[in-house]
């Protein structure tokens, strides 16, 4: 797999507006960036916490899907554990 390039900066498209497939993407190669790399505290932090956001929004969109599948098959909807 790829890294996309990874920096924390303004011009970045808006979490909520990622597919899944992309802030995946965008995670993964955070990860790998802060895991290897050495970053001035204040850019670490801003990745760190872009890397947050996308995980969030990663479990939401999950969520989302495993719910519409529930849906789809019939099952029961039940509020998902804790």
């Amino acid at each position: 797999m790829s890294k996309t390039a990874v920096r924390p900066t303004a011009d970045a498209k808006p979490v909520a507006e990622l597919t899944y497939e992309e802030a995946f993407a965008e995670l993964d190669g955070i990860v790998s960036a802060l895991e290897t790399e050495q970053r001035p505290l204040e850019e670490a932090m801003a990745l760190f916490e872009r890397g947050q956001a996308l995980a969030k929004h990663c479990a939401e969109l999950l969520d989302k899907a495993e719910l519409k599948i529930r849906q789809l098959s019939g099952e029961e909807i039940t509020q998902l554990a804790d």
